[in-house]
């Protein structure tokens, strides 16, 4: 029998090195040991750069930031990024019914009942939204009203004309990855307040679409990474956490073990539910974990000798109710010659595609992009596609959704330490869910509910300000 390896001591360990467990260690480990475990071979968890046979390089994950994403913008200052906007000049298109349309704005132009019918529903949906306070959605008055029904049953009362129903389903899935059957009414109203509205989540210029980070934004994890240095091992996946007599915690992973004073889980839901905890967490979080599974999405990018349809006065978006790629953006990098148009796969559309060769989805993804752009589009240089549910350690994207009853049957518990063990990752953000900025916002609160109980304080450490940003 070999000798058990001896024991790491540190302070404080986190478990996943995406942007929210990293961006929590670099704020304690100016006061406290820290080391970062991250299971996969690089930093970044949903945030992933691709590089083209010519050098130039794509997010296929996470890759936007707007207006009222205050940290995300500091991030990228602090880290000496840059920022340019997403090309959002010319006309969008809407594929429908064979024939395209060309618009501005976010609501495309339809026929006047349908159009009427959308914009009404719109304003119920925004209204409704204002009207929840996103730090406790459960306490609405009209809560188990809503988290007892799906989105999809609402649209159905509320849009009565069929294509209004389902250009306001485009618009879902592209924000949720999802269908409005699978998402509580509750929680895509939280969402949508949570980044000011649904029309902010929809918008490029103003909204959440509006800039890109030079180099991608796992770049901005990769200089985290490096900030933090030592402190971050990669291809360290965390098989188990065990409170040890007196308190402390065993944190065993793959190449070693770790006792420390406090855990921060900072992995996808579905993610934490591979860790082993001893004592079991308790069942209601246990239940809660479970009831938060991730979106469907798969991000498929074509690269091309130059963006062709700005020659056309074309924006490179598209909406469209067909499919299978319902949503499209120009996603060429400012100052390289090349022009890369990107298009989403969602929710079930997602997942017949997560299981049919990598041939036959390039080939119905650029049929797409020729119906919307024309035959140039069908023979790019380049092709790239990430499927995320297939993704070994994340299964899923951009989100944890919702189902009725996950918010009012435990999300007034959701942010609550278990113990010694704290919760970080956008799913445990108030502002922000569900994007890079609400990673940070729940990095902050765990940071600062640490400090407190390792400083031996109650009171409130303000990470927010820059000089508590040990760089």
């Amino acid at each position: 029998m070999q000798n058990e390896i001896e024991p790491e001591r540190v302070e404080v360990v986190v478990v996943g090195a995406g942007i929210s467990g990293l961006q929590a260690a670099r704020l304690l480990r100016g006061k406290y040991s820290v080391k970062v475990l991250e299971a996969r071979e690089r930093v970044g968890g949903r945030l992933q750069n691709h590089f083209f046979a010519n050098g130039d390089s794509v997010d296929v994950g996470g890759q936007w930031v707007g207006p009222g994403q205050d940290r995300m913008y500091r991030l990228i200052g602090e880290l000496g990024a840059a920022i340019w906007p997403l090309y959002d000049r010319g006309d969008n298109l809407l594929y429908l019914a064979g024939k395209s349309r060309r618009y501005r704005g976010t609501i495309p132009k339809i026929n006047p009942i349908a159009l009427a019918d959308l914009g009404l529903a719109m304003a119920r949906f925004e209204s409704m939204a204002r009207s929840l306070d996103p730090a406790a959605p459960w306490l609405h008055k009209k809560a188990l009203h809503w988290d007892s029904m799906t989105l999809d049953s609402w649209l159905q009362k509320n849009c009565r004309t069929k294509l209004a129903r389902q250009l306001f389903a485009v618009g879902i899935g592209a924000v949720f990855a999802a269908e409005p059957a699978e998402l509580s009414l509750l929680h895509a109203l939280f969402y949508a307040r949570s980044g000011n509205s649904l029309e902010t989540l929809l918008a490029v210029t103003g909204g959440a679409q509006q800039d890109r980070v030079h180099g991608g934004t796992a770049g901005l994890c990769e200089a985290m990474a490096r900030d933090l240095g030592e402190r971050v091992r990669c291809n360290a996946p965390v098989e188990s956490v065990t409170e040890l007599p007196g308190g402390s915690l065993q944190v065993r992973y793959r190449q070693g073990v770790i006792i420390c004073n406090r855990v921060i889980v900072a992995v996808p839901p579905n993610q934490a539910l591979r860790i082993r905890f001893e004592p079991e967490l308790p069942a209601w979080r246990d239940k809660l974990l479970q009831r938060m599974p991730a979106g469907s999405c798969i991000k498929c990018v074509a690269r091309y000798e130059k963006p062709f349809w700005r020659d056309s006065n074309l924006s490179g978006q598209v909406a469209s109710p067909q499919g299978p790629v319902r949503v499209t953006f120009d996603n060429s990098e400012q100052g390289k010659a090349s022009g890369l148009l990107m298009g989403f796969l969602e929710g079930d559309v997602a997942r017949y595609y997560s299981n049919v060769s990598p041939s036959e989805r390039r080939e119905a993804v650029l049929d797409c992009f020729a119906r919307y752009f024309g035959e140039t589009a069908r023979n790019p240089l380049e092709y790239v596609d990430k499927d995320w549910s297939s993704e070994g350690w994340t299964r899923g994207c951009y989100a944890a959704l919702f189902a009725p009853g996950t918010w009012t049957g435990g999300g007034a518990r959701l942010r609550e330490a278990n113990g010694r063990i704290h919760w970080a990752g956008t799913e445990f953000a108030v502002e922000w869910f569900g994007y890079m900025e609400g990673a940070l916002e729940a990095a902050e609160r765990v940071a600062a509910e640490v400090d407190a109980v390792l400083n031996g304080t109650t009171g409130h450490h303000d990470f927010n300000k820059p000089e508590a940003h040990h760089v």
